[in-house]
């Protein structure tokens, strides 16, 4: 294995499209979504373990997570572990592990990926991160698209140039379009799906960084003599009430002139609410899944998880959420995961954070 590979997952995130099986203290990412004894984040690792050693793997995440973290991940040592004192969006994130990284690597190579995303296809993943991974040894900054299969509005997009082969250097960005624009994207086959994901080299994207975020590559860059110090996470926390929440997206690839996406088709999903995952499990002939006891009448294309021990009769519903997780009961359609922030609200509003 090349040991300048470094694989840095985000998994700050606290997955309010999830609630309320994901909650604060133990979000998205680190639940079994997928029913497959593994958490997603989990999942994320394992997939590149047959390119990057375990010893590379890094995972950006809040400090408050430092439990479950250690809980999930016991052969990892405490410093792959990259704690974040608070949320800024994906740049700071992944400006830190690049910081922190050029200390210990500068001749590294960052694969980034999102701790929540579900790739089924794993061998043809592999073999697009590994060209992903030449494209970026030649100073590029890389991302992966995934050619669109429906004119979806969850999705950002990326519209690349003419060329051949599945490197082609990238035109514009695109974030979550209405549903006129998608089809027109869709149409075009000049657009792809934005995974998130990311590969560049250290030194590249921390140029990237120097030259369209000054400011970012400024408060970073002063913590080289503290990152992998006892002193470390004290200047981390002032690095972050300095720095701005924004994205990665538009910090960085949308102004730089040496970005290329590297075309996949690898069975892949940002898992960004219920209904998507409902796609993704097995259904009974009704097109419903299941998760604990129920008795379905008339009941089209639900998604029902029941706690252990709790049975439910449900009768002439089709499209619908029923997700009861004993302090919390949701029924709402199946789509409704967008209406989550006004539930989430609503009840902070009243019962405050217990329920969250």
């Amino acid at each position: 294995m090349d040991k300048n590979l470094h694989l840095v997952v985000m998994a700050g995130g606290t997955g309010t499209r999830f609630w309320p099986h994901s909650r604060q203290t133990r979000p998205k990412q680190f639940l079994d979504i997928l029913g497959t004894g593994r958490s997603l984040l989990q999942m994320t690792c394992d997939r590149f373990e047959p390119i990057i050693p375990k010893t590379n793997h890094l995972i950006v995440s809040n400090v408050s997570y430092e439990k479950i973290l250690k809980q999930q991940f016991p052969k990892y040592s405490k410093s792959q572990f990259y704690l974040e004192p608070m949320r800024k969006n994906t740049a700071p994130c992944i400006a830190l592990a690049a910081y922190k990284l050029r200390k210990k690597d500068p001749n590294g190579i960052m694969i980034v990926a999102p701790a929540d995303h579900a790739i089924f296809q794993e061998n043809k993943f592999i073999q697009v991160i590994q060209k992903a991974i030449e494209t970026a040894r030649e100073g590029k900054l890389v991302t992966i698209g995934i050619k669109p299969t429906r004119p979806e509005t969850g999705y950002g997009y990326i519209q690349y140039l003419e060329g051949k082969g599945d490197v082609r250097k990238v035109k514009t960005f695109t974030e979550k379009p209405e549903l006129e624009l998608a089809e027109k994207f869709v149409e075009s086959g000049e657009f792809v799906w934005n995974t998130g994901i990311f590969v560049w080299s250290v030194a590249a994207i921390i140029e990237a960084f120097e030259k369209y975020e000054p400011e970012l590559a400024e408060i970073f860059d002063e913590g080289t003599n503290y990152y992998h110090t006892w002193r470390e996470r004290k200047y981390v926390e002032s690095a972050y009430a300095q720095c701005r929440s924004i994205s990665i997206d538009y910090a960085i690839m949308e102004k730089a002139e040496n970005v290329h996406v590297v075309l996949g088709d690898f069975g892949w999903s940002d898992l960004g609410s219920w209904s998507s995952v409902h796609e993704l499990r097995a259904k009974d002939e009704h097109g419903n899944v299941l998760t604990g006891e129920a008795l379905l009448y008339d009941c089209t294309n639900n998604f029902i998880h029941m706690p252990n021990g709790k049975m439910a009769v449900i009768d002439g519903l089709s499209d619908f959420l029923i997700a009861d997780f004993n302090d919390v009961l949701v029924v709402c359609k199946k789509d409704g995961s967008a209406k989550f922030q006004k539930y989430i609200k609503e009840i902070k509003k009243t019962k405050g954070e217990k329920l969250l």
